[in-house]
Protein backbone atom coordinates (compact mmCIF):
# COMPACT_ATOMS: atom_id res chain seq x y z
CA UNK A 1 0.00 0.00 0.00
CA UNK A 2 1.15 3.43 -0.53
CA UNK A 3 0.59 6.74 0.92
CA UNK A 4 -2.40 7.63 -0.67
CA UNK A 5 -4.46 4.49 -0.15
CA UNK A 6 -3.28 4.55 3.59
CA UNK A 7 -4.67 8.07 3.93
CA UNK A 8 -8.25 7.08 2.17
CA UNK A 9 -8.36 3.60 4.34
CA UNK A 10 -7.78 5.88 7.48
CA UNK A 11 -10.27 8.23 6.12
CA UNK A 12 -12.90 5.47 5.35
CA UNK A 13 -12.36 4.15 8.77
CA UNK A 14 -12.78 7.19 10.13
CA UNK A 15 -16.21 7.85 8.75
CA UNK A 16 -17.54 4.55 9.40
CA UNK A 17 -16.98 5.33 13.26
CA UNK A 18 -18.66 8.41 13.42
CA UNK A 19 -21.77 6.62 12.00
CA UNK A 20 -22.00 4.16 14.52
CA UNK A 21 -21.24 6.42 16.98
CA UNK A 22 -24.00 8.96 15.83
CA UNK A 23 -26.33 6.23 15.89
CA UNK A 24 -25.05 5.08 18.98
CA UNK A 25 -26.14 7.91 20.43
CA UNK A 26 -29.63 8.70 19.02
CA UNK A 27 -30.65 5.09 20.30
CA UNK A 28 -29.20 6.16 23.71
CA UNK A 29 -31.22 9.54 23.66
CA UNK A 30 -34.30 7.56 22.60
CA UNK A 31 -33.78 4.61 25.35
CA UNK A 32 -33.15 7.52 27.99
CA UNK A 33 -36.21 9.77 26.93
CA UNK A 34 -38.25 6.41 27.19
CA UNK A 35 -37.06 6.27 30.99
CA UNK A 36 -37.47 9.63 31.75
CA UNK A 37 -41.19 10.04 30.68
CA UNK A 38 -42.24 6.73 32.71
CA UNK A 39 -40.02 7.74 36.19
CA UNK A 40 -41.76 11.48 35.49
CA UNK A 41 -45.16 9.95 34.73
CA UNK A 42 -45.34 7.41 37.44
CA UNK A 43 -47.08 8.00 40.59
CA UNK A 44 -44.43 9.06 43.58
CA UNK A 45 -44.78 6.55 46.06
CA UNK A 46 -43.48 7.10 50.06
CA UNK A 47 -42.78 10.58 50.99
CA UNK A 48 -43.80 13.35 49.13
CA UNK A 49 -45.16 16.39 49.44
CA UNK A 50 -48.85 17.50 50.87
CA UNK A 51 -49.32 18.83 47.07
CA UNK A 52 -48.22 15.86 45.21
CA UNK A 53 -50.34 13.57 47.82
CA UNK A 54 -53.85 15.29 46.87
CA UNK A 55 -52.68 15.65 43.38
CA UNK A 56 -53.00 11.92 43.03
CA UNK A 57 -56.93 12.71 43.71
CA UNK A 58 -57.39 9.99 46.11
CA UNK A 59 -58.32 11.86 49.31
CA UNK A 60 -56.31 12.19 52.60
CA UNK A 61 -56.40 11.67 56.07
CA UNK A 62 -53.67 12.89 58.75
CA UNK A 63 -52.46 12.22 62.48
CA UNK A 64 -49.99 14.25 64.21
CA UNK A 65 -46.07 12.61 65.05
CA UNK A 66 -44.09 13.43 67.55
CA UNK A 67 -40.39 15.58 66.90
CA UNK A 68 -38.11 12.86 68.28
CA UNK A 69 -39.74 9.98 66.36
CA UNK A 70 -39.91 11.35 62.55
CA UNK A 71 -37.56 9.15 61.50
CA UNK A 72 -38.81 5.94 63.25
CA UNK A 73 -42.58 6.88 61.61
CA UNK A 74 -40.46 7.42 58.30
CA UNK A 75 -38.63 3.93 58.53
CA UNK A 76 -42.30 2.12 59.28
CA UNK A 77 -44.37 3.95 57.12
CA UNK A 78 -41.75 2.80 53.66
CA UNK A 79 -41.97 -0.72 55.02
CA UNK A 80 -45.55 -1.06 54.83
CA UNK A 81 -45.52 1.24 51.32
CA UNK A 82 -47.17 3.90 52.64
CA UNK A 83 -47.48 7.15 50.86
CA UNK A 84 -47.42 10.02 53.18
CA UNK A 85 -46.60 13.73 53.77
CA UNK A 86 -44.92 15.31 56.39
CA UNK A 87 -45.76 18.96 57.45
CA UNK A 88 -44.41 20.86 60.06
CA UNK A 89 -46.54 23.13 61.77
CA UNK A 90 -44.09 26.48 62.71
CA UNK A 91 -46.56 28.16 65.12
CA UNK A 92 -47.01 25.68 67.61
CA UNK A 93 -44.10 25.97 70.46
CA UNK A 94 -42.97 23.48 70.54
CA UNK A 95 -43.16 22.76 66.76
CA UNK A 96 -45.98 19.86 66.04
CA UNK A 97 -45.92 17.88 62.83
CA UNK A 98 -48.63 16.68 60.97
CA UNK A 99 -48.64 13.00 58.37
CA UNK A 100 -50.58 12.88 55.65
CA UNK A 101 -51.75 10.04 54.32
CA UNK A 102 -53.50 8.42 51.09
CA UNK A 103 -57.36 7.59 52.59
CA UNK A 104 -57.18 4.35 50.19
CA UNK A 105 -54.48 3.10 52.17
CA UNK A 106 -56.20 3.14 55.57
CA UNK A 107 -55.48 -0.85 56.40
CA UNK A 108 -51.66 -0.10 55.99
CA UNK A 109 -51.86 3.52 58.07
CA UNK A 110 -53.60 1.63 60.54
CA UNK A 111 -50.80 -0.97 60.66
CA UNK A 112 -47.97 1.11 60.97
CA UNK A 113 -49.77 3.71 63.27
CA UNK A 114 -50.00 0.31 65.71
CA UNK A 115 -46.85 -0.53 65.06
CA UNK A 116 -45.30 3.14 65.07
CA UNK A 117 -46.89 3.52 68.35
CA UNK A 118 -45.84 0.49 69.87
CA UNK A 119 -42.15 1.14 69.39
CA UNK A 120 -42.79 4.86 70.89
CA UNK A 121 -44.25 2.77 74.29
CA UNK A 122 -40.96 1.09 73.83
CA UNK A 123 -38.56 3.78 73.64
CA UNK A 124 -40.38 5.08 77.10
CA UNK A 125 -40.21 1.76 78.65
CA UNK A 126 -36.24 1.47 77.72
CA UNK A 127 -34.01 1.62 81.31
CA UNK A 128 -31.78 4.88 80.64
CA UNK A 129 -28.11 3.26 79.66
CA UNK A 130 -25.31 6.12 81.55
CA UNK A 131 -23.07 7.26 78.78
CA UNK A 132 -19.84 5.95 78.23
CA UNK A 133 -18.25 9.27 79.42
CA UNK A 134 -20.52 8.98 82.71
CA UNK A 135 -18.58 5.64 83.26
CA UNK A 136 -15.50 6.95 82.14
CA UNK A 137 -15.53 9.35 85.09
CA UNK A 138 -16.87 6.70 87.49
CA UNK A 139 -14.35 4.79 86.93
CA UNK A 140 -11.90 7.71 87.24
CA UNK A 141 -13.16 8.57 90.61
CA UNK A 142 -13.18 5.08 91.87
CA UNK A 143 -9.71 4.44 90.83
CA UNK A 144 -8.18 7.74 92.34
CA UNK A 145 -9.99 7.46 95.91
CA UNK A 146 -7.62 3.65 96.05
CA UNK A 147 -4.48 4.11 98.15
CA UNK A 148 -1.59 3.62 95.61
CA UNK A 149 1.14 2.10 95.75
CA UNK A 150 4.14 3.45 96.62
CA UNK A 151 7.09 2.67 94.01
CA UNK A 152 10.56 2.47 95.90
CA UNK A 153 13.39 2.22 93.52
CA UNK A 154 16.46 1.12 94.28
CA UNK A 155 19.96 1.18 92.54
CA UNK A 156 22.50 -1.01 93.22
CA UNK A 157 26.18 -0.22 92.00
CA UNK A 158 27.62 -3.12 90.45
CA UNK A 159 31.46 -3.05 90.91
Amino acid sequence: MNNGETSKEAVRFVINVARVSGSGLIKGIKIYMRNHEKRHNAPKEGKQTVKELIKQGQGASSMEVSGESIGTFKKIANKYGVDFAIVKDKTADPPRYMCFFKAKDMDAITAVVKEYSAEIVKRGQKKEKPSLVQQLRKLKEEISKKPRKEKTRFKEKVR
